[in-house]
């Protein structure tokens, strides 16, 4: 569990910490083409990773992909959590039809793969990060909403919100002030693991040309525009690959972590 954690937090921190600095500082500007340099080496000229194709700073360009990565996360499972869990959360609440017609829809929305529904999506609209980060948090919220009426269903069975409706407590008030802060673990556990999902989509969208546009630098891009280049100068593709694969694996081990240290059933049985 401690090193889940700690892995997963070192990770995903510093991921955080590149992308600040990227809004202060990067090597070289990364939107510079310069036809001088084009695929140079490791280390040559002061390029720490080499340039691609363009001449352009792989380092600066992944500096500030970790930007676009963490800004389409963020918003895309801020999207998914503010629609999700109001409808798991009256579905937990009011049962019967209203929890047959909001779950059915839902599951009507969860058939559709993620990157799937989200490409229908962003492709309906105009392609850009606004459009992958909205159409990524439409496609993640129906996983929210059944995950938080899951957790919320055994809690609005517990004594205390009965008490609290024999106080005349409102339905919006016992989910805020007694079912939400007892499913806050699973939540948190569940937005991490969505949010490494949602940067993996947002690859995706950016390498099937529908996600972030130029000149903004996103890692999936990098990967669509290196493809070309891949026999001549596989690092091209390596160095925004391992970008994407660390940064997804930190997340999941921050949630693994987590879920270790806010579930007690795990703590008893070690």
């Amino acid at each position: 569990m401690r090193l889940n954690f700690l892995t997963g937090f070192t990770i995903v921190v510093g991921v955080i910490g590149t992308a600040i600095l990227s809004f202060f500082w990067t090597p070289f500007d990364p939107e510079l083409v310069d036809a001088s340099k084009p695929r140079i080496g490791l280390g040559e000229q002061g390029h720490l990773l080499g340039t691609d194709q363009f001449g352009r700073d792989l380092f600066s360009q992944l500096m500030v992909g970790s930007r676009t990565a963490l800004f389409v996360g963020v918003l895309a499972v801020a999207i998914a959590v503010l629609i999700g869990i109001p409808i798991g959360g009256i579905a937990a609440a009011r049962r019967g039809w209203v929890e047959d017609v909001l779950m059915r829809l839902s599951d009507v929305v969860y058939a559709f793969p993620p990157v799937l529904l989200a490409i229908l999506l962003v492709a309906a609209a105009r392609p850009g990060t606004a459009a992958a980060m909205v159409a990524i948090g439409v496609a993640y919220v129906p996983i929210v909403a059944r995950v938080t009426r899951g957790a919320a269903l055994s809690i609005y069975q517990r004594d205390f919100v009965a008490a609290a409706r024999g106080y005349g407590r409102r339905g919006p008030f016992i989910f805020m002030r007694h079912v939400l802060p007892n499913i806050a673990s699973v939540l948190i556990v569940q937005v991490t693991v969505l949010f490494a999902l949602a940067i993996l989509a947002e690859a995706a969208l950016s390498f099937l040309g529908i996600g972030t546009q130029p000149p903004t630098a996103s890692w999936g891009r990098s990967l669509r525009d290196a493809q070309t280049f891949i026999r001549l100068s596989p690092r091209l593709a390596f160095w925004p690959g391992v970008a994407i694969a660390t940064t997804v694996l930190g997340f999941n081990l921050l949630g693994d972590g987590i879920r270790d240290a806010l579930d007690p059933r795990l703590e008893v049985g070690r």
